[in-house]
């Protein structure tokens, strides 16, 4: 793993040093966890995001979604 050091406010230290007394664990795990669960929740958003800006893109083709697929399909063959 790779060190970094990091400046907190004394609360948020307090904070850490509780949280982690209480599940057992060191802060750098706590911080761990805290670090992966942010990413995830950010992934997240990120590709909700995708999924909401490209919704309903095909609703004014006047197309049958499947036919068209199988075309693009053909000229893999």
């Amino acid at each position: 793993m790779i060190r970094t050091i990091i400046s907190l406010t004394e609360d948020i230290k307090v904070w850490l040093d509780n949280y982690s007394h209480a599940h057992r664990q060191s802060i750098s795990e706590t911080i761990r966890k805290a670090i992966i669960e942010y990413k995830d929740k950010r992934d997240k958003e990120q590709s909700d995001g995708i999924i909401q800006k490209t919704s309903g893109i095909w609703k004014k083709r006047k197309i049958d979604g499947l036919a068209y697929v199988n075309k693009l399909r053909e000229d893999w063959d």
